[in-house]
């Protein structure tokens, strides 16, 4: 029913895939368009519109200070009070993922 066809990405201009197995999927869920996007610049506007990518706020104060897990020098959007530990941000991600 499905055939794999080839796009090009209305971002990048590279042309990707659109699978079978994708166009099926796309069925499933109702959608009506095509990916107008390559899953590369779908990834990179999905985390520009989560705050990834994005500049700092200018009014928003930075502080540096140390990971607790790793050692490393990180700098977070709070001011540490020293009595809980804070994490950089892979180590944050990991033991987050760990629960």
């Amino acid at each position: 029913m499905f055939e794999d066809k080839y796009l090009v990405c209305k971002d990048c201009g590279n042309e990707f895939l659109f699978s079978a197995s994708e166009q099926e999927f796309y069925a499933e869920k109702g959608f009506q368009n095509e990916p107008g996007r390559c899953p590369a610049c779908r990834r990179n506007r999905k985390q520009q519109r989560n705050g990834y990518n994005s500049r700092p706020r200018e009014d928003r104060p930075v502080f540096t200070t140390v990971c607790a897990a790793c050692g490393q020098e990180t700098t977070v959007p709070f001011e540490p009070s020293g009595d809980r530990p804070v994490y950089c941000r892979d180590c944050y991600q990991a033991k987050r993922n760990r629960y």
